[in-house]
């Protein structure tokens, strides 16, 4: 509010606060989309449709999302199921695929993610390719990605091209993985790209909406029926802080329970 720290600094702060560090990638800083226009030629930062709602997770970016999360959430409700089960994503918005895959193109992540993927890269159409595509699979189009932003994607440039020439793979369409592809406004450049994204992220409508995003992230819309109204409740294990391991006896449930929560991601300690 005084202007005199950015919001950049700010989140960083909240991350480490959170117990999120560049040193675990289960753990690693967590950023938000801020923008939602990955079209245009030209970006205006006045325009308030250009920014992605600040308020609602990913899972709640359109209407038509946002019932099919909460149909599920309800689904679970009337089944005989374990009820404890019930949430709205099974997948995190964060996890260590999630940093590895964007920061692929730069090592150590490129071992990191050839490691968590096998031994090799994935397939070609599921790897980090257009910065417009992703956010469309995560605000929008697939059900089981409501993935976040790392740090990087406002300062580091270098992570949007494939200087070491990796072999990523062909697509379907024939399209060759080397350079992330851009939005339009950034021209092919990525460093225009970090330096309007960061603008984007220092902008009055970010820093007037950003408390909504940090409630759901690391305040009280983390859990608990702030979360349930929020539609922001994730699967059980996810809230690793909630979870008393030392109480389960069986290995086999315990390994899993474990197994689960280092590749799917893990709720920040709320602030």
């Amino acid at each position: 509010q005084k202007r005199e720290i950015s919001n950049f600094d700010y989140l960083m702060y909240l991350n480490t606060l959170a117990g999120r560090s560049y040193n675990d990638y289960m753990q690693y800083p967590v950023f938000p989309w801020v923008l939602a226009d990955y079209h245009s030629e030209t970006l205006n930062l006045t325009d308030p449709h250009t920014f992605r709602d600040l308020s609602k997770p990913m899972g709640a970016q359109t209407v038509e999302r946002k019932q099919k999360f909460i149909q599920r959430f309800n689904e679970v409700e009337k089944s005989e199921g374990d009820l404890s089960a019930q949430c709205h994503y099974c997948t995190h918005y964060s996890s260590a695929i999630i940093v590895a895959s964007y920061l692929v193109r730069m090592e150590p992540f490129t071992q990191t993610f050839c490691s968590l993927q096998g031994g090799s890269f994935d397939v070609a159409d599921r790897m980090f390719h257009s910065v417009k595509s992703t956010w469309e699979s995560a605000s929008r189009d697939n059900m089981s990605d409501v993935r976040e932003l790392t740090p990087e994607f406002f300062y580091l440039p270098e992570f949007l091209t494939n200087a070491n020439h990796f072999e990523l793979g062909c697509m379907q369409d024939g399209t060759v993985l080397g350079d992330v592809q851009l939005p339009p406004w950034a021209d092919g450049d990525p460093h225009k790209f970090i330096f309007l994204h960061r603008q984007a992220l220092e902008s009055d409508y970010v820093s007037a909406h950003l408390h909504r995003w940090i409630d759901l992230i690391f305040g009280h819309k983390q859990h608990g029926s702030a979360a349930v109204e929020a539609v922001n409740t994730y699967h059980p294990y996810f809230y690793g802080d909630k979870m008393d391991l030392n109480n389960i006896k069986d290995p086999l449930i315990k390994g899993t329970i474990l197994g689960f929560i280092s590749n799917f991601g893990q709720i920040p300690k709320q602030v």
